[in-house]
């Protein structure tokens, strides 16, 4: 049901280019793979100047060699979603949820794709699942409370058209759409793929 209201930009922005300084090193260290920063780097600065394409080749290149990289999934993903390719990078992105399962980005960037398409239930499970993994995740906290505001428009909405009668969810809905629209207003701040961490 839609409720005429888009998925707040910030928090979006914010999903769709998460920082790439995550745990998934710890997983290519772990399994005896210690890949060189200047692998990443080229393609971290691909996706800053907005050059998708290119660095969905570069990623797909290295990962035809090296296919369980966590970091260079995560980057490969990053480049589909970027390029507005939203089905393959949601399969990317559940691809390593999959084989990592204990890292909390891949399930938060799996989020804003999820709410991107008004699946606001699939969003909230995955943010549910990147706090569990990361209970600091600052950015997953926020974004979950983004969608659990959704979800009470939808349900405050769905009250009033079922009982027109029932006022108490009039205060609720205007101050929720206030914070919705607020939210939309402020101008994005993509966080932009961080560095790799040298060696």
């Amino acid at each position: 049901m839609s409720t005429g209201h888009s998925f707040p930009r910030l928090a979006a922005a914010r999903l769709a280019l998460a920082a790439l300084a995550f745990s998934a090193c710890a997983g290519a260290f772990a399994q005896g793979v210690v890949p060189a920063v200047d692998d990443y780097a080229p393609l971290v600065q691909l996706l800053r100047a907005g050059q998708h394409g290119e660095a969905l080749a570069r990623a797909e290149k290295y990962l035809a060699t090296r296919p369980r990289d966590p970091q260079m999934q995560f980057l490969r993903a990053q480049a589909l979603a970027a390029a507005r390719r939203s089905d393959e990078a949601i399969a990317a992105y559940l691809q390593i949820t999959q084989e990592f399962p204990e890292l909390a980005e891949p399930h938060n960037n799996l989020a804003v794709l999820y709410a991107s398409q008004n699946k606001l239930d699939a969003a909230r499970a995955a943010l549910e699942a990147a706090i569990r993994n990361n209970p600091t995740y600052a950015t997953a906290h926020e974004n979950l409370g983004d969608i659990l505001l959704r979800l009470a428009v939808q349900s405050w909405s769905r009250a009033r058209e079922l009982d027109g009668d029932l006022t108490s969810v009039v205060p609720k809905l205007a101050a929720a759409r206030g914070l919705i629209d607020a939210a939309a207003a402020r101008p994005a701040r993509a966080a932009a793929p961080a560095a790799p961490a040298p060696r």
